[in-house]
């Protein structure tokens, strides 16, 4: 015999058991509380490990893409207006004009895909342009160019180049994409 449910004859006389429900009854402690030793109760004295979260820094891919093509057009001068005497040892400074190119691309662009292959054209550019300059300038010494100047820049350019200018320009653009991609900013 089974003891009639509460309220429809009257109470029960029997003692309560378990009841058994279809949905959770409502929580008989505030909303929130959790017990202690519980899952998910506060501990006394526990730090969190994590570091609290820093705001994502802003991008500015444009500003940080002008600005490299600023310093690549500095860093092509610098190398094209050393001394002419110091022509044959300066194509080891490659990694300079990188240098000057992967600095506003890493630090204002972020962690960009994009960024890091145009730093490294931005680097061979800029030595490209410094060897362009070194001719010009060298050919300004020897006087007025017969054809135009721009003809005879790069026919000298042309004529001047070595197996070793190679290496330079790998230099260039491996040093170009490594920087960049080396200080960008994390994000």
């Amino acid at each position: 015999m089974t003891a009639p449910a509460p309220g429809t004859d009257g109470p029960s006389t029997r003692p309560r058991t378990a009841e058994h429900y279809s949905v959770a009854p409502p929580p008989a402690a505030p909303e929130g509380y959790v017990a202690p030793g519980m899952p998910g109760a506060p501990v006394a004295g526990f730090e969190p490990t994590e570091p609290p979260l820093r705001p994502v820094p802003r991008r500015r891919t444009a500003l940080a893409v002008a600005l490299a093509l600023l310093a690549m057009l500095i860093g092509g001068l610098a190398y094209g207006s050393a001394p002419l005497r110091a022509a044959d040892s300066l194509g080891w400074l490659a990694i300079a004009p990188a240098g000057l190119v992967a600095l506003p691309l890493g630090r204002l662009g972020g962690k960009s895909r994009s960024l890091p292959p145009l730093g490294a054209l931005l680097a061979a550019g800029a030595l490209l342009l410094g060897q362009l300059i070194e001719h010009l300038r060298r050919l300004r010494a020897e006087g007025p160019a017969p054809h135009g100047l721009l003809h005879d820049i790069v026919t000298a350019w042309r004529a001047d180049l070595r197996p070793l200018d190679a290496a330079f320009y790998t230099i260039a653009l491996i040093g170009g994409f490594l920087l960049t991609r080396r200080t960008a900013t994390r994000s």
